[in-house]
């Protein structure tokens, strides 16, 4: 089995992230692909395809500024063969208030735009997702073949998407179901690390 992680990121890492991909816990023959660039739909675009080259069987996606515990790929691993899901995204929140996770349980896209409604609170466990952020996400290389078969440029962003929910909409148009689990949690860095305790705080704060 082989990982390709890929990392779109700008001229300059975070220490809290690569203090996390320092002590991220390897599977298999595991390889660090790095894209820099100001555009980061055309550096996922690259990622996808230097991962496909690489003969990759598995692609997991890591934003930058992310923080994410030493076991996440083994964890995400197991539970996509356990469930047997080609794409398993884990659990983060955004960085400013109020700080609403990057995940949406409904995601459509038609001549006439796009239309997106996020979680309004998180499910425990498993559940399916209309899109999401590509902050953690863990899929088989087939879908990304798949999405470049039928797309071609699989990131680039639909009228009213980023280029990840526009990734996400492609992967369902060619059959593919996307996936959370809420126990794998991970930090988004800004101002303040932001967990789901951070969110959950701040939310009954503000009530």
């Amino acid at each position: 089995m082989k990982v390709f992680i890929a990392v779109p990121c700008m001229d300059q890492l975070p220490a809290r992230f690569a203090q996390s991909l320092a002590m991220l816990k390897r599977a298999g023959d595991t390889q660090v692909g790095f894209e820099i660039g100001s555009l980061v739909y055309f550096s996922r675009n690259n990622l996808a395809k230097a991962a496909i080259k690489a003969e990759a069987d598995w692609v997991l996606w890591l934003d930058s500024d992310m923080t994410f515990p030493p076991d996440l790929l083994q964890r995400m691993l197991k539970i996509c063969e356990d469930n047997d899901l080609d794409f398993l995204s884990g659990l983060y929140f955004r960085r400013n208030p109020p700080y609403s996770t990057v995940l949406y349980d409904r995601l459509e896209a038609t001549e006439k735009g796009a239309s997106f409604t996020t979680f309004e609170s998180v499910p425990d466990g498993l559940f399916e997702i209309g899109g999401c952020g590509f902050g953690g996400v863990l899929m088989k290389a087939d879908v990304i073949m798949d999405v470049m078969g039928k797309f071609k440029r699989m990131f680039d962003p639909l009228d009213g998407l980023g280029e990840d929910l526009s990734f996400c909409w492609r992967a369902r148009q060619c059959g593919y179901k996307l996936y959370c689990d809420s126990s794998l949690e991970m930090g988004h860095v800004g101002y303040a690390e932001i967990t789901r305790g951070y969110f959950e705080a701040w939310r009954k704060d503000n009530a």
